[in-house]
């Protein structure tokens, strides 16, 4: 079962659940591209279905696909030229080095497929945050990456001391139903047309507590149009 968000001639927005891989994995479960090429199949029989950006399995949120080829090509131009503001919501429950700011550093290769922020800056990746304090001494973080390195929000948040609960590589100490990292926002132009959308996280105990989708998103509303904040300076 796939989630639809929105749905154009050109592309389609999709709501990915926590847990479910891009790609195949055999006989463990069905990819969200199959997914989806599935649920256009089903309609239009000969429907093609390209992707543009890609989501780490644990995170859930906002992935776009294309339908066509043009349209991957230019979505593949808007990427490349950081055309597009892509803003996400995590939970982490240790106290941070600084609630807000920027993250910013090269990213190199650690161990088990992990990777660590260094000092250098000759290709950085670049994070923007707020964080806010939350129920059971955990904190809400905003982030909008202006990179797309692997693992960079997961790798921005660990480097300040406050990784992602239930990040199985990056915080293996964590007990959760999930990892906590949400592809929450995007906005960006497509043949001069402009597109918003969000998407609230569906699952995750944490996530779904009143005091975060009600109280926290409703005092903060800023969070439902995030490219309104005053963001920190890059």
């Amino acid at each position: 079962m796939i989630k639809i968000i929105a749905e154009h001639p050109d592309f389609i927005v999709v709501d990915k659940d926590a847990g479910v891989n891009f790609h195949d994995e055999g006989d463990i479960g069905t990819g969200l591209h199959s997914l989806v090429k599935g649920y256009l199949t089903n309609r239009e029989k000969s429907a093609e279905l390209y992707p543009v950006h890609r989501l780490d399995k644990m995170t859930s949120g906002l992935v776009i696909f294309a339908k066509n080829l043009p349209c991957a090509q230019a979505f593949g131009k808007v990427f490349e030229e950081h055309n597009i503001e892509k803003y996400y919501l995590a939970i982490a429950d240790k106290k941070p080095t600084k609630k807000q700011g920027l993250i910013k550093g090269d990213m190199g290769k650690s161990r088990r497929g992990m990777f660590k922020l260094l000092r250098t800056m000759e290709n950085p990746a670049i994070t923007q945050f707020f964080s806010f304090s939350i129920p059971n001494k955990q904190r809400l973080y905003l982030l909008k990456p202006h990179s797309g390195k692997t693992h960079q929000l997961r790798v921005a948040l660990s480097s300040i001391g406050s990784p992602i609960v239930g990040d199985p590589l990056y915080y293996t100490q964590s007990q959760a139903d999930r990892g906590y990292l949400h592809a929450y926002a995007l906005k960006f132009n497509y043949l001069g047309e402009a597109f918003e959308f969000t998407c609230l996280p569906s699952s995750g105990e944490y996530y779904l507590v009143t005091q975060i989708n009600g109280q926290i998103i409703d005092e903060l509303s800023a969070l439902k149009k995030p490219w309104l904040l005053n963001w920190p300076k890059l």
